[in-house]
């Protein structure tokens, strides 16, 4: 609105990985628009954007749409919950997976409780379902291979961010989460909604080489329109048929917009570009080169900060703590972090509050840009001006 040019390192909080107005996706969306908007029925481009899901997706034999991630994130526990008739979930402290009562739970507590109590996040977020989520320690595998044997009998899921926010599974982690969740036929959920179509074509399935019984989708898959999905095996997806309708088995799911033909047609053209040859070598590239300018400048300046996260998203944190969970980021220095954003944008560089989200639109040029920004507002905060 002001004219200003700023380099933009937010990305509609990480949809946008082609750059905004990719030339592919505005001339789907209008040919898609001259064609129809929303019909409320099947459509060509869902059909065909979930043959796509189903051909990337490593746990993915079906695809189910909904218009949100967090309604993503809450249909795959309603579902895993049909198919384990249990009903307590376990997630992982600091784990943000959207908006939904049974996602706002330990996702910032500012004290937080032993595990596995969880806290709730937001006022209105009913104290009883407590009682209905367990909270384990992000890269801690022991303890939550403890609290899987403890509670399998009860748990219908475990939901995780395979990357959580910026902090990177430790080796080993998620492949030991695996074996523990399939030695007590546990569902283990997959929150994509940043990782998907994002570190790979496969997303963190294909990225990390571990592959859950559920996935929830998000953000990149609909090229910056609002779509989302649940994807897995047709044992679990089969409790959304309707033919199930009037039957204990059935899940009740549905939206006005859901699948809607002008969103699907925006994520085939992004899924198109993002198919052709180097796009993720060229994303990692113009990533390590902005992380790796970044922690240069964290050196230079003799800051007490960490640069978290692997190249297509990352962050820096104030601390001199290594972060491996939730809790480490308690140590950071949160006004710093307020600082350097602030001191960013006054340079005309807009970033998440806690990501940096890179696209393939990102020039050389942009990169050297950013460094030496990066290098500008370090300099600032290590002489408190």
């Amino acid at each position: 609105m002001s004219g200003r040019r700023y380099l933009d390192y937010l990305l509609g909080s990480g949809p946008m990985l082609l750059g905004h107005a990719h030339p592919a996706v505005v001339e789907a969306v209008e040919r898609q628009m001259a064609r129809g908007t929303s019909y409320f029925l099947l459509n060509e481009p869902a059909i065909q954007l979930a043959e796509e899901i189903v051909r990337a997706v490593p746990c993915a034999e079906q695809v189910r749409y909904t218009s949100s991630g967090s309604e993503a994130t809450f249909f795959a526990l309603r579902v895993a919950r049909a198919f384990r008739k249990r009903d307590k979930i376990m997630k992982f402290e600091g784990g943000f997976h959207g908006t939904h009562d049974y996602a706002l739970m330990s996702v910032v507590p500012r004290s937080p409780k032993a595990f596995p109590a969880p806290m709730t996040d937001s006022a209105g977020v009913p104290h009883a379902l407590e009682g209905e989520v367990l909270i384990a320690p992000y890269n801690d595998l022991a303890t939550a291979e403890a609290l899987i044997a403890a509670h399998h009998d009860e748990l219908a899921a475990v939901l995780i961010e395979p990357y959580q926010r910026t902090i990177v599974p430790a080796p080993g982690f998620l492949q030991g989460l695996r074996t523990a969740t399939r030695r007590y036929e546990v569902p283990l959920v997959f929150d994509e909604i940043v990782t998907g179509f994002r570190f790979a074509y496969g997303g963190a399935q294909e990225y990390y080489g571990v592959v859950p019984d559920l996935a929830a989708y998000g953000k990149v898959v609909a090229g910056g329109f609002p779509l989302a999905c649940v994807a897995g095996p047709k044992a679990i997806m089969r409790h959304f048929d309707a033919s199930l309708e009037g039957t204990p088995d059935y899940v009740w799911q549905a939206g006005t917009f859901d699948g809607n033909a002008i969103a699907c047609a925006a994520g085939l053209a992004t899924l198109a570009e993002l198919r052709k040859p180097g796009a993720y070598e060229r994303l990692f590239r113009t990533g390590t080169r902005l992380r790796d300018g970044l922690a240069v400048a964290v050196a230079k300046h003799r800051l007490a900060a960490r640069v978290t996260g692997e190249p297509p998203v990352f962050d820096i944190v104030f601390t001199d703590r290594e972060i491996v969970d939730y809790r480490a980021t308690l140590t950071a220095d949160r006004e710093r972090i307020k600082r350097f954003n602030q001191e960013l944008v006054r340079r005309r560089v807009v970033k998440a509050v806690n990501k940096i989200y890179v696209s393939l639109a990102h020039t050389d040029a942009d990169v050297d840009e950013t460094i030496e920004i990066f290098g500008q507002a370090l300099a600032a905060i290590a002489a408190g001006a």
